[in-house]
Order: C-alpha cells, then structure tokens, then sequence
C-alpha cells in the first residue's frame, strides 16, 4: 500500500504548538540547552584550533543526541497517553495527533541543541571565519540525528503497549546503531578482509544515521587520518562534493521513513 503523504493542517499545528510548548516549560530541556551552551564556549573559546572543536563536537553530538531523541521521544509519547487517547475521542485525524506531537518533541529539542551550540558560535565570531560552514554542517547533522531518532522512538512507542518493552526496546535501539553496530562492522572487515568490501562498505554505512553522520562531517573536514575505512570509500567512490551530497540525501530518507511509517500505522492501530 502506498505511504500516506505528509501535510502539514490546523489541527495538526495545534497539536504540534501544545507538545512544543509543553517540552519547552520542562527542566530537562533548560538542562539539554544548558548543557550545549556550556558545552560550546568551553570548546570554543578555549580551543585554537577550530577543527578539533568541531571534531570534539561530533563526538559528543552523534551518540548523545540520539540518546536524548530516543529517551524523550518515548517518554513523551507514554506520559501524554492519556491525553492522546482524548484528542482520539475527537474527530481529528490519527496521523495529525501522532504527527503534530512528534514534530513538536522533535522542534523542541532542535531548538534546544542549535541554540546551545549557536549562541556561542555567534559570540566566537565564526561568521566571520571559513569554519561557519564545518560548524553550520555540524548543527544540520545534529538536527537530523534528532529527527531521526524521536521519530524511531515514536514508532517503537506507538507499536509497544507495554511502556517497559517500549523503553526497552527504544534503548537497545540505540545501543545497537550507536556502539554494537559499529562492532559488527569492524568485525565482518577482519573476517571477510580478503574480500573486496567497498561496495558493502557503502551499504552497510547508509544502514546506520550514526555512521552516516560521522562520514558526512569527516568529509566535509577533509581530515584523511580519521575518515576511516568507509569514509575513505565515500570518498574515493563519490568524491568530497558528491559524497556529501549522498549521504545528505540518505539522512533525508532516514528522516522521512519513520515519519510515513508514524502516519500508516497510527491510521491502522486499533485504540
């Protein structure tokens, strides 16, 4: 059956200003901004080299956010349960009360993330330097791991009753692409390493937004010493342009697939 197309109504924009507004009053996004900007003028100001800031950045971004997107993207979706179930009993759409609230978590901690990071990103000056568009791109990629992951954790949510089980299963999620993937990548390499690998290099990179994230920044830097195996294949295959072009686009797709997946089964779910 066809996906259902995403648009944007009044309802759904209702909905999306409440859970927006809702996560915003909460602490924990003052503590995930607080953490940011902290986290920013330390690296920033105290750091010369523009690169490594950055680099320092990623590191901390491409297994934290997706943390952070997994864990409140599913304890927002079990705690507002039944206040969903009211909106239910009125004549919205499913997929406008799933989507409005998964926009709105996602939009909140978005903001949260390119806040604490931009704020001294203007306050440094780098608008004034070549590094705006390594910092730029490291904010993007921050933006997508957080759309990426609410919107796994939603789907996992909405498909699991049982809030442990979601939890759960939201947390091996991201344990899985975040640490044992990576494991199983490098372990597959020694194993079958008297095999050409290029091409399921390449696959097996665009199968995990963690991977994918880390690839696009590393080429964008162009630092040949950290690209690694597969970054070394982005780049011999599709060149630095191209290859930042590619795993764009694969980010998109990562981003949409849980969305339409959100809408064709919040359509189907029997309440």
């Amino acid at each position: 059956m066809p996906l259902p197309p995403l648009q944007l109504n009044r309802p759904m924009l209702k909905i999306l200003k409440y859970s927006f507004y809702d996560l915003i009053r909460s602490r924990w996004s003052y503590v995930y901004f607080l953490f940011y900007l902290a986290l920013g003028f330390v690296l920033l100001f105290l750091n010369n080299d523009l690169s490594k800031a950055v680099i320092t950045l990623m590191n901390v971004i491409i297994v934290l956010v997706p943390l952070i997107g997994t864990i409140f993207g599913v304890m927002y979706f079990y705690n507002s349960k039944e206040f969903t179930e009211l909106l239910l009993a009125q004549p919205l759409k499913r997929s406008s009360i799933f989507l409005g609230q998964y926009l709105g978590v996602a939009g909140s901690l978005t903001l949260s993330l390119v806040l604490g990071l931009g704020l001294p990103f203007v306050l440094y000056g780098l608008f004034r330097s070549e590094a705006i568009w390594d910092f730029s791109l490291l904010l993007v990629t921050g933006a997508f791991l957080t759309l990426i992951f609410t919107g796994l954790a939603f789907n996992i949510a909405l498909s699991n009753e049982n809030r442990i089980k979601g939890f759960g299963y939201a947390v091996l999620l991201w344990l899985f692409l975040a640490v044992i993937y990576d494991g199983m990548f490098l372990l597959s390499l020694i194993v079958f390493e008297a095999y050409p690998l290029d091409t399921f290099s390449l696959v097996a990179s665009m199968f995990n937004p963690i991977d994918l994230s880390r690839t696009l920044i590393l080429l964008k830097l162009d630092i040949s010493a950290l690209l690694g195996y597969t970054g070394a294949v982005f780049k011999q295959f599709f060149g630095t342009n191209t290859g930042l072009f590619v795993s764009i686009i694969m980010l998109f797709l990562w981003t949409l697939l849980p969305i339409w997946r959100l809408a064709y089964i919040s359509k189907r779910k029997d309440f």
